[in-house]
């Protein structure tokens, strides 16, 4: 197998095993945040348990999410030598700047985490979910500058292949920053509200319980709350990013839907099966005029195609499918969302949490995972042949180094123990939490403690 594919296989493992950890950092502090404020506006038990327990959670995928956080700056330097080389003069601010934002997320939450019963004014302790929320954000924001600046380079002038003039703020606050960061923490903040859905909704299909279903229907409710909001604006974050694509890059545009000819009144494609060599696309649901629509609002904006575009420069194909399942599975979160609220408007309550509904409501996260796995791999195949678009292909900045064949084995056995222990660490967490949290959540340890209570 040749090494620039090795270093595509082993890149890619990493990313997508890191980034089911990078999601859930980034979008469950503000779920945190949510819960413990309602807890205590309310001065409900219920709500400040959650806060409690999917606090503690998330410190394990904290933990994990840092070692693999880590690997893929060592990858960098290891697998792609040459790139690391030339954009590390430009770069290395934000990749400085997120390792900051991560430290300052993981003081406050420290400290967090072991003052719950410390504060007389409990709205003190909430207020330290602020810093916590900031970092977790700020590290998204400064790892995607990084992204973007391999999609649409700037802050440089190259001569005589050498980076000069070099200007790390016009880097990192290159054309494609603002889009994408937008995009990355809204869908984020989605797939973890998504994931605390299927939490509440399986918790509701297997708990008999009334104390058990009330608190659970609480945390559906409120999940549910966050994942339509930020469902809505990943709407307008495609949008956003659609029209961008358009402007800056319209090669990747022009792969995700099977766009060959340059024209007006475009067609959407979602689904269908390519014949490339005839450029036919076969058994797909076509949208009339909706590509061009989403180019540029009208039907008559007129969308590149890839016949307009060097061969050589054409991302691969495959590309379509990750997209049609980005978007496909990601809608499905806003449509359960919005089916949930709508059946509460008239009162159909019953409805509402029917079996066959929590099923529904059950399966939102695990698909909103696979978006954002699906997001990754189109917005990571859309760039190739790049590495830096324009100036550095994958294949010039792969290592020449031997070994890429044991390394990719070692790290993905690496990967499974990680994954596994992750799971068993979270399961045997929770397994034997009932009431005593709430009472402590409620009352506080010192409270409970003078009361006689066991802590």
């Amino acid at each position: 197998m040749e090494d620039v594919l090795l270093g595509r296989i082993l890149t890619a493992m990493t990313l997508a095993f890191h980034i089911i950890y990078a999601t859930v950092g980034v979008g469950i502090p503000i779920v945190i945040m949510v819960f413990e404020f309602l807890g205590i506006k309310k001065n409900d038990y219920h709500y400040l348990t959650m806060a409690r327990r999917i606090a503690k959670g998330y410190t394990v995928t904290v933990a994990v999410g840092v070692v693999t956080g880590t690997i893929i700056g060592l990858q960098l330097s290891l697998i792609w030598p040459d790139f690391m080389k030339l954009a590390g003069q430009i770069i290395a601010l934000p990749l400085f700047m997120e390792t900051f934002a991560f430290f300052f997320e993981a003081i406050f939450l420290g400290i967090y985490l072991y003052t719950w019963d410390r504060f007389k004014n409990r709205w003190h302790h909430w207020l330290l979910t602020i810093p916590v929320v900031i970092g977790s954000s700020l590290s998204a924001v400064f790892i995607t500058t990084v992204n973007s600046f391999m999609n649409t380079p700037a802050g440089f002038d190259l001569v005589e292949g050498v980076f000069k003039n070099v200007d790390p703020i016009m880097a990192m606050f290159n054309a494609s920053t603002g889009v994408r960061v937008f995009h990355v923490v809204v869908t984020a903040y989605m797939t973890a509200a998504f994931f605390m859905v299927t939490v509440a909704a399986v918790k509701l299909l297997r708990s008999k319980h009334t104390e058990d279903r009330a608190y659970h229907r609480k945390g559906l409710k409120v999940n549910m709350i966050i994942g339509l909001a930020a469902a809505a604006l990943t709407l307008l974050a495609g949008d956003l990013s659609a029209k961008f694509l358009h402007n800056e890059q319209p090669e990747k545009l022009a792969a995700f839907e099977w766009h060959f000819e340059t024209e007006e009144n475009a067609d959407l494609i979602l689904f269908g099966i390519l014949d490339e060599e005839n450029q036919e696309v076969k058994g797909a649901l076509r949208i009339p005029a909706a590509l061009s629509i989403l180019s540029g609002n009208k039907p008559s904006t007129e969308v590149t195609g890839l016949n307009d575009i060097p061969k050589d420069e054409w991302p691969p194909l495959v590309v379509h499918y990750f997209f049609d399942i980005m978007v496909i599975f990601g809608m499905f979160g806003l449509g359960v969302s919005a089916l949930y609220f709508i059946l509460k408007l008239f009162k159909r309550e019953e409805w509402a949490h029917s079996r066959f509904m929590l099923y529904l409501y059950a399966l939102s996260g695990p698909l909103c995972f696979a978006a954002i796995e699906a997001g990754w791999f189109t917005a990571e195949l859309g760039r190739q042949p790049w590495i830096i678009r324009g100036y550095m292909r994958v294949s010039e900045a792969i290592t020449q180094a031997d070994g890429l064949g044991i390394t990719m084995i070692m790290f993905g056995v690496l990967y499974l123990i990680l994954g596994y222990t992750t799971i068993q660490v979270m399961v045997n967490m929770f397994k034997n939490e009932s009431a005593r949290d709430s009472q402590i959540a409620y009352y506080g340890k010192e409270s409970l403690m003078e009361q006689g209570g066991r802590f």
